[in-house]
């Protein structure tokens, strides 16, 4: 075999078999594959596009080229993953959630992308904690916490990896078919047996239109379930923040109290974490509604909160994160009101907008190289449908000086529409795509 038969088919719209993808993902990932080919080679999946058949032996090749994990545990192993949104935090509530009920949760995540959070630099923002693990810290934090939510190792996905960077320098990151092999193929590496998608759409994720989310969430669960692995997915609203945080500590914090039992610190990412708990549960054998019922019983009586925060103890963090976790987060020097420069109804919320605001404060990455401030974000924010006077505040803004509190101020309130109203939130879920 070799990179220019595999190439041409796919240019020409014929279908390279799994014994040519299963040697293409090889060659990625031990170099075999140059640069040049493999950028051919997205570019001309991005054309053209795979067929059901090939997307799923891409995905498994990409899978199969690195440490592809087994288990050995009292429960099912079950993952979670979200394409991307601003003051979503549901893997924080959630995994622990689930590992209360009896399952276990090996969840690689990422950093953020883009204008979204990464559930990584949440975990750092707690100090202490070392959330790139090597494969036997992530073995032993989920076998004895229930859930570790982790970076990918090196020996995971390394096909993957190298695609991803040609494909962010080649123009060719868009493709349903590149990324439905990239998300999966690092997920059942892990060893899942049930995954459920929580696929974003609206102005703060990357899927603006329910089309492009239904596209997307389709071929993510058409591909894993091909692939073997049990799956479902939902699409849920992003036209505005998940939780009324955005920024690491300040929506660790979210998280925390709503770990504590109080579901009014964040009823949406609450409500959200319940829906997908219940939904996964589903597919490893309970009633849907049962399940919901466990997921937020876990929460309430704060035995999810109890296995968040072993967890963050094993991954090098303090060991009372569940009683006193307010002394530990990090704190922004300047802290204060952003207000209304008018009266009226919140109408619209460019979630996009706001995502980058949090970037530009030092929240996120402008570059790889960046060092995160984990202290900055914001807090309160008002949600759609809200009525404020001029001189209400809209969020709580939180930065590391008054410089960058000032531009930021200015940016969240060329963020936020406001009108005569009335004006009511999307639906949490829009649409549930089956196995």
């Amino acid at each position: 075999m070799d990179a220019r038969s595999i190439i041409a088919k796919v240019r020409n719209r014929e279908e390279p078999g799994p014994e040519e993808l299963a040697w293409f993902g090889q060659g990625l990932a031990s170099g075999a594959v140059s640069d040049a080919q493999a950028g051919a080679f997205a570019m001309a999946v991005l054309l053209n596009g795979l067929t059901e058949p090939a997307r799923v032996g891409l995905t498994m090749a990409m899978r199969e080229s690195g440490e592809v994990l087994e288990w050995d545990l009292p429960g099912p192993v079950v993952d979670k993953h979200s394409t991307g949104g601003v003051g979503d935090s549901v893997s924080l509530v959630l995994a622990p959630a689930l590992a209360a009920c009896g399952v276990f949760v090996p969840m690689i995540s990422g950093r953020g992308l883009g204008h979204t959070g990464g559930t990584l630099d949440k975990m750092e923002a707690i100090p202490g904690v070392v959330a790139q693990a090597d494969t036997a810290t992530l073995r032993r934090v989920t076998r004895e916490a229930g859930c570790a939510v982790v970076g990918a190792t090196g020996d995971i996905a390394p096909a993957d990896r190298r695609l991803y960077a040609i494909r962010d320098v080649t123009a060719s990151v868009e493709s349903i078919d590149l990324i439905t092999a990239s998300i999966l193929s690092k997920k059942l590496a892990a060893g899942l047996e049930a995954l459920v998608l929580d696929v974003k759409c609206g102005s703060g994720a990357f899927m603006k239109s329910e089309a492009d989310a239904r596209a997307l969430a389709e071929s993510l669960v058409r591909t894993a379930n091909g692939a073997g692995c049990a799956t479902a997915a939902l699409i849920t609203d992003m036209n505005e923040p998940l939780a009324p945080a955005l920024g690491n500590a300040v929506e660790v914090a979210v998280c925390m109290q709503v770990l504590a039992g109080d579901r009014l610190a964040a009823p949406r990412l609450h409500d959200l974490s319940v829906v997908l708990g219940g939904r996964l549960l589903a597919l490893v054998g309970e009633t849907e509604g049962e399940g919901e019922e466990k997921i937020a019983e876990a929460i309430a009586s704060g035995r999810a909160m109890a296995h968040f925060a072993k967890m963050v103890e094993m991954l090098g963090g303090p060991p009372d994160m569940d009683t006193d976790w307010q002394t530990h987060l990090p704190k922004a020097p300047v802290v204060g009101d952003v207000t209304a420069p008018e009266g009226g109804v919140v109408t619209e919320i460019d979630g996009e907008a706001l995502g980058l605001t949090v970037v530009g404060l030092g929240g996120g990455r402008q570059v790889e190289t960046d060092r995160i401030d984990p202290a900055v974000g914001l807090t309160e924010f008002v949600g759609i449908g809200t009525r404020v006077a001029r001189g209400d505040p809209l969020c709580l803004l939180h930065a590391a000086d008054e410089d960058s509190a000032v531009a930021a101020a200015e940016r969240i309130r060329a963020a936020v529409t406001i009108g005569e109203g009335p004006a009511e939130p999307a639906p949490l879920v829009g649409a549930r795509v089956d196995p």
